[in-house]
């Protein structure tokens, strides 16, 4: 057997020879969860001294483990601190090099503990502080719509159904539809933070512990709302991890719908927009290449995060109670879209702000494809017209415009009386874009006037959060 001589494990007492190479490396996770240091660190400063407060630890042990880890925390974030993979993941790391640091004494640390609740409170402090800084991205995001839909509030562009030329909007309503999805988006990080934040340690590995220890103590000093229930559940319960890459496929897919209007918008083929050229890259062949590469990314990365949501559901499906090794298997989907979420909303938020818009070009896409048509049926039927009738009648209109390339607001009066006669000369006030927002004005919300006053109450409701 491929055997080395290796350090003692804090566990080998039930062992008769040391562990393979390889499989020392192949079951270590301290290359991926040593991201976890400050919380694992936190957590046992807390457990030390719920153990001094129920007496299983003296003052004196418990300040001389709680300034060991403090060290240690400096050692690590100085860049001073050897990991080691023999130790095969974070907590060990840790708790070796306190042993070592204050003796005997560090021994005592992990009573009343398992791996098994510890990783799991570690995971849940790691992903909370993660979420509260989603929210803020969020949020930052969330303003720069606010301010680019306010500044084009009146900028009148073609609403799109099947990316067909539909009704007139205005560029702020558009926005404020991001702005709608990403505040759905934040509702559902906060609620899944509500479940993130409860905690498992005191379940041990299984089955609770005979200490007497004081979880809501531990969990007021590190500021969870409550404590787990059952035991059993507490160590393997994984859903709030599944829960929030659920919720991270959903921001990422419309962060993706977003930057596959913006690639479209930012095209020759539109040029509605232009982005801002620290956002975007150039061809190494093509000299005029603007390629607007970072909302390229963002779509493809809605791809990974997708997948780390199927991973860790694959994961959890057919595990027996409770905590079983392919648990170790959670981290680094659920780090990566931490990471791949904390960078695509920096990269939205620091862009949005700056993206500028091509006003006239906009206008004069929304004169072609005969977006007012609805806006004539309607007319037609303010005028007694049944609606079928009414859609009738502006589908001829609609075909003569094909015909003689014209839009419907280019025809005469005479013209469109030809199709009916109870048309008369005010059907030119529904044809203009300004007329068709007007109609819509209450119900739609595409006007410029409701716009704002949209933009206003969203503003509100930041402020109120």
């Amino acid at each position: 057997m491929n055997a080395k001589a290796s350090q003692d494990k804090l566990w080998g007492g039930r062992f008769s020879e040391p562990t393979d190479s390889f499989v020392e490396a192949f079951t270590a996770s301290v290359e991926f969860d040593r991201r976890l240091y400050r919380h694992d660190i936190q957590g046992s400063c807390a457990h030390a001294r719920m153990l001094a407060r129920v007496g299983v630890l003296t003052e004196d042990e418990c300040g001389r483990i709680v300034a060991g880890l403090e060290d240690i925390l400096a050692q690590v974030e100085r860049g001073e601190f050897e990991w080691s993979v023999s130790l095969e993941d974070v907590h060990m790391n840790v708790e070796a090099r306190l042993i070592e640091r204050i003796g005997d004494v560090g021994k005592k640390l992990h009573t009343g503990r398992s791996r098994n609740d510890q990783v799991a409170t570690d995971i849940r402090l790691y992903l909370r502080e993660a979420i509260d800084h989603l929210l803020t991205e969020i949020r930052r995001l969330q303003r720069g719509l606010l301010d680019l839909a306010e500044r084009e509030a009146e900028t009148v562009m073609p609403g799109f159904t099947h990316l067909q030329t539909a009704q007139p909007v205005t560029f702020g309503h558009h926005m404020m539809a991001w702005f709608e999805m990403l505040e759905r988006d934040y509702d559902r990080l906060v609620d899944c933070r509500r479940r993130v934040n409860v905690l498992p340690l005191g379940s041990a590995a299984l089955a609770g512990t005979p200490y007497p220890l004081d979880r809501h103590y531990t969990a007021e000093l590190l500021g969870f709302d409550r404590v787990t229930d059952n035991s059993l559940d507490a160590v393997s319960d994984r859903d709030f991890a599944i829960e929030f890459c659920a919720a991270g496929a959903l921001i990422m897919t419309h962060l993706s719908r977003f930057s596959e209007e913006l690639i479209l918008w930012a095209s020759a083929q539109f040029g509605f927009v232009d982005l801002p050229d620290r956002f975007c890259t150039g061809s190494s062949i093509m000299p005029q290449k603007k390629n607007p590469d970072v909302p390229e990314l963002v779509r493809g990365k809605s791809g990974r995060v997708n997948g780390n949501l199927i991973a860790l559901l694959t994961l959890m499906k057919a595990q027996p109670l409770a905590y079983n090794k392919d648990n170790q298997e959670d981290k680094e989907p659920l780090f990566d879209t931490i990471d791949t979420l904390a960078g695509s909303l920096r990269a939205f938020a620091d862009m949005v702000p700056h993206i500028q818009v091509r006003a006239d070009v906009m206008r004069a896409a929304t004169r072609r494809g005969f977006a007012t048509a609805t806006d004539l049926a309607d007319y037609l039927v303010r005028k007694g017209m049944p609606f079928r009738d009414a859609h009738e009648v502006v589908g001829r209109a609609v075909r003569l415009g094909v015909e003689t390339g014209r839009d419907l607001a280019d025809m005469s009066v005479d013209e469109l009386k030809g199709f009916s006669d109870i048309i008369e000369a005010d059907v030119h006030d529904v044809l203009t874009l300004e007329g068709s927002l007007a109609a819509r004005d209450l119900h739609g919300g595409t006007a410029p006037r409701q716009v704002r006053l949209r933009i206003a109450a969203a503003r509100e409701r930041l402020t109120e959060a």
